[in-house]
């Protein structure tokens, strides 16, 4: 039977073949902002939402030909996210994972330029007709990501992030934030199967119960690292949070109690699974990784 490690790795490189046809080496004009896509893409990290994207897939399945190009897309966006998040402006971060950020690397309007054409490559890469036969497939995930990733999700999460610094926020307040950061774009890539297979129905609203729980699970856990974490394990600055001021799920519920609660939230989203059969294991798996990762 695989490994949860082993269908990441096998996921991973499947997105990066993918992802190195869409943003390839040139020699042209255009050339050192490819060179800083590609630094930035092809940094390191799990590739966990293009692996939840295949999953789901998988379950009604989509041919890995037509959502490979929708996992490289949800990829492009997280990166896009990290690379302005880590400007000056925002984060002001000189390190990820493991490696100089990509303004520090490049400069800042290179890194400026390199979230813009992620972000609208990844358009691109869903509404191609190499990812599915049917037009309205196509524009539907294309509608789902602009949802995910604008103002009313993950950009708008960190408009409110950028606000936290000035003043503080509730518990309620912080678990709106991270639905929208961190939640958005996982709960793209727990739909994104159920729109491929034209499924609307349970199938897909069971998909949409799973990411809410692990999307803020993940970021208890991300709190709970950066808390009890090292730069060396982790690969970026940590304790950053608080010590700007901004209150984390750590810091309002205590390292034990956020510790519980990002367990619950795990078998919460395992539960939400009940309907499908053994095919949803990899999903399952990922529930408890979420919560068990160290880095």
């Amino acid at each position: 039977m695989t490994t949860l490690e082993e269908a990441l790795r096998e996921a991973a490189e499947a997105v990066d073949t993918a992802l190195d046809s869409l943003v390839p080496l040139t020699n042209g004009e255009n050339g050192r902002l490819y060179e800083a896509m590609r630094y930035s893409l092809f940094a390191g990290g799990k590739r966990l939402r293009p692996f939840l994207v295949l999953s789901g897939a998988d379950l009604f399945d989509v041919p890995r030909a037509w959502s490979v190009n929708t996992a490289a897309a949800i990829e492009m966006v997280h990166t896009y996210s990290l690379v302005h998040d880590d400007l000056p402006a925002m984060d002001d971060d000189d390190l990820r994972r493991g490696k100089p950020t990509c303004h520090v690397a490049f400069d800042e309007a290179t890194a400026i330029l390199v979230g813009d054409s992620l972000l609208t490559l990844a358009f691109e890469a869903v509404t191609a007709p190499s990812g599915h036969p049917d037009a309205g497939v196509r524009a539907a995930l294309a509608c789902a990501l602009a949802r995910a990733a604008g103002a009313d999700g993950m950009a708008g999460g960190q408009a409110i992030d950028l606000a936290a610094e000035t003043r503080e926020l509730g518990l309620d307040e912080i678990v709106r934030l991270q639905q929208l950061k961190t939640g958005a774009l996982f709960g793209f890539s727990c739909e994104a199967g159920a729109i491929l297979a034209r499924e609307d129905g349970a199938a897909r609203v069971a998909l949409r119960d799973y990411a809410a729980r692990i999307g803020l699970a993940f970021q208890i856990a991300d709190d709970l690292l950066d808390h009890e974490g090292s730069e060396a394990d982790l690969g970026k600055a940590v304790g950053k949070d608080a010590a700007a001021g901004k209150a984390t799920f750590v810091g309002l519920l205590g390292a034990e109690e956020a510790r519980r609660r990002a367990g619950a939230l795990a078998d919460d989203a395992i539960a939400a699974l009940g309907r499908f059969d053994d095919r949803a294991e990899p999903l399952r798996a990922v529930a408890r990784y979420i919560v068990e990762r160290r880095h």
